[in-house]
Formats: C-alpha cells, sequence, structure tokens
C-alpha cells in the first residue's frame, strides 16, 4: 500500500504474509477504537492479541473478536489467559472457550508458571491437530535467566511438537527475556539463536522502537516483531522501509 511513488523501498511480505508479521498489542481497546485503528492499521496488521488476561474483562469481546477477523486479521488470547485456565486444571475449558468465539490461533506459554517441557510440548502437539500455535519461550521473571543453549533446545521441540511460531518473551515493557532490565538487547543471546532457529519463524517481543530498530537491522525489513502496541503501527511499518530517521539509509543504493 503506497500513496506515491519513491524508488529503492524494500519489498515487504504481502498479506496473508508467512513471515514479516507485524502483531499487535491490544490492551483494552474499545470497539470504537478497534474501528479506528482498524480504518489505518489492517494493512500492516498480522494478528492481534488480546494481552494477558485482558479478555476476561473486557465489554462486548466477542464483537471485537468478530471485527478483527472481518479484517481477515486473527486474533488470540494472551498466553497468561493460557497459564491462568492450565493452573487451574481447566485445559479443556480454555480450548472450549477458544473455539466458542472462533479463535484458531492459541499461543502456548510458561512464562508465569513452571509447566514440565513435555507437558508443554504435549498441549503444543494436542492443539496443533486443530489450531495454529504460537508458543513462547522466556520467563517473565527477570531473575530466571535462560542461557542461549536452552532456548534453542525449547525452541527446537516446540517448533517440531507443532508450533507455528515460537515467540521469543519480552514482556509488554520489553525489560526480561531476550531484553535486559534496561530494555537494552541481550545481543549475544539473540545471535546464537539465529544460528539454530530459522528467522522466520521466530516472533520478537519488541515493544520499543530501539528494539524494533536492532532487529530491523539485523535481519531485514521482514522481521516478525510482537507487543506493538497500536498507536506505533504506522510508524513501525515506515521504519521497516526506510522512512523513519533510524532505519533512512539501510535500503539506500549507496
Amino acid at each position: 500500500m503506497m500513496n506515491f511513488n519513491l524508488t529503492q523501498i524494500p519489498e515487504r511480505t504481502q498479506q496473508p504474509r508467512q513471515y514479516g508479521l507485524t502483531m499487535v498489542m491490544d490492551k483494552g481497546l474499545s470497539l470504537r477504537e478497534a474501528e479506528n485503528f482498524l480504518s489505518i492499521g489492517a494493512p500492516h496488521t498480522d494478528i492481534v492479541k488480546l494481552g494477558f488476561g485482558t479478555s476476561f474483562v473486557t465489554p462486548n469481546l466477542r464483537d471485537k473478536i468478530e471485527l478483527y477477523q472481518q479484517h481477515n486479521i486473527p486474533v488470540y488470547f494472551g498466553g497468561t489467559l493460557f497459564e491462568a485456565f492450565i493452573i487451574r486444571n481447566q485445559f479443556d475449558d480454555y480450548i472450549a472457550m477458544c473455539k466458542d468465539y472462533n479463535i484458531d490461533v492459541i499461543e502456548v506459554s510458561d512464562g508465569s508458571i513452571e509447566i514440565p517441557h513435555t507437558e508443554k510440548c504435549g498441549y503444543i502437539e494436542k492443539i496443533s491437530k486443530f489450531a495454529k500455535v504460537f508458543s513462547e519461550v522466556g520467563s517473565k521473571d527477570a531473575a530466571h535467566i535462560i542461557p542461549p543453549y536452552k532456548w534453542i533446545e525449547l525452541m527446537s521441540a516446540e517448533l517440531n511438537a507443532g508450533a507455528s511460531y515460537v515467540i521469543a518473551e519480552a514482556r509488554e515493557a520489553g525489560n526480561v527475556g531476550i531484553y535486559r532490565g534496561s530494555g537494552e538487547v541481550r545481543e549475544g543471546l539473540v545471535q546464537e539463536i539465529l544460528t539454530k532457529i530459522p528467522a522466520e519463524k521466530i516472533l520478537w517481543e519488541a515493544p520499543q522502537k530501539a528494539q524494533q530498530l536492532y532487529f530491523l537491522e539485523l535481519i531485514g525489513c521482514n522481521v516478525n516483531l510482537g507487543n506493538i502496541a497500536p498507536s506505533e503501527i504506522i510508524p513501525l511499518e515506515a521504519m521497516r522501509i526506510g522512512l523513519r530517521g533510524d532505519t533512512f539509509h539501510l535500503y539506500l543504493n549507496k
């Protein structure tokens, strides 16, 4: 979607994209706000996450989910909600609830609770038979540092179990998991992960501009980025293609 002619713009993948995804985090937009967001964001949004457990207390939830789906944008519930059901032994209730809302993307995560990894992969395998699975790796606990070899091991096992994408945990603030408390990228970790896991299979949670920039420079304009605020969708798309100061020189013929 271009409004005028400009040369030397990198080629973005086309919707429905397999990679180059932008996942937007809706933390409680009203129906009207979601409509407004879609009027400008739909061409650049590939998937919407209803953050953490917000769906439980969001009024007009069904209408909002249907609104996104009418724009061919899949919606899924935050992994924290999945964990809230799991810890209460309500896995079957969770699946029934997702089906009731016509949700066909499900996040499997263990950021807030500990699930034995074989059990987590069992959930992925089971769900992947009827829905697309995004599985999240990394803890929300800043003190729980996972070494790089372990990230790779977990991500590989989850992709093998049937996950379509693995999400690299950052939390909504972008200060745990692949980031230090300051929000700075753990670069060695990221680069080590990329030696073994294909970039197009990883969705990097990157709520902060500096984080988005890091991945755009490292992987290119079609990197998968998540936890993007609705108000940041247009700025991010401009940054992806070199039309923001930070990426201005990335794609120009030298």
